[in-house]
């Protein structure tokens, strides 16, 4: 098992990457579910004024057929103009690209953003679509019979785990 560094590491790793790139008005939008985790921490680290944000790219998925979109009916939460703001979403792992595809399009729905930016912990590669992260913490490879998932205990602390599929 090829495992990513701990996330904490790559927590910090992130946010010192993105520092010098981001200002307080700077919109960070989680994906359901660890994105968002993600996200919640990287406002606090950073010092961000904007309020947090948060995304369900469910609906927007090509990919229902097979299994695709895991955000269940959590509605995206988006209070800020997303005309003209720069807008950095969040997600916990990099691999189609279908995700990002989703997150875009449901992003649009609300609005046409100046800049979009995609910040992510770990790249896994197996890309479908053109997508690449502008912040990434970890590259690592997997096979595809291989899902890399992060879960937040009990106590808040971030781990990835990796399962077959």
């Amino acid at each position: 098992m090829n495992l990513p560094p701990p996330a904490a590491d790559l927590l910090r790793q992130l946010a010192d990457a993105m520092r010098p790139h981001v200002s307080p008005s700077t919109m960070l939008v989680g994906i359901h579910t660890g994105g968002v985790w993600i996200a919640e921490w990287l406002h606090q680290t950073l010092g961000l004024t904007s309020p947090p944000s948060s995304i369900n790219a469910s609906y927007h998925r090509d990919d229902h057929h097979l299994g695709g979109g895991r955000g269940g009916g959590r509605a995206s939460r988006l209070p800020f103009d997303v005309e003209g703001a720069h807008v950095v979403i969040v997600d916990d792992v990099l691999y189609t690209g279908r995700t990002i595809r989703a997150a875009m399009n449901e992003l649009f729905d609300y609005g046409r953003p100046g800049r979009i930016d995609l910040a992510v912990l770990v790249d896994r590669g197996g890309r479908e679509l053109p997508i690449a992260a502008t912040w990434c913490a970890a590259t690592i490879q997997l096979p595809a019979s291989q899902s890399l998932d992060l879960a937040r205990s009990d106590d808040g602390q971030l781990e990835f785990r990796i399962t077959e599929k």
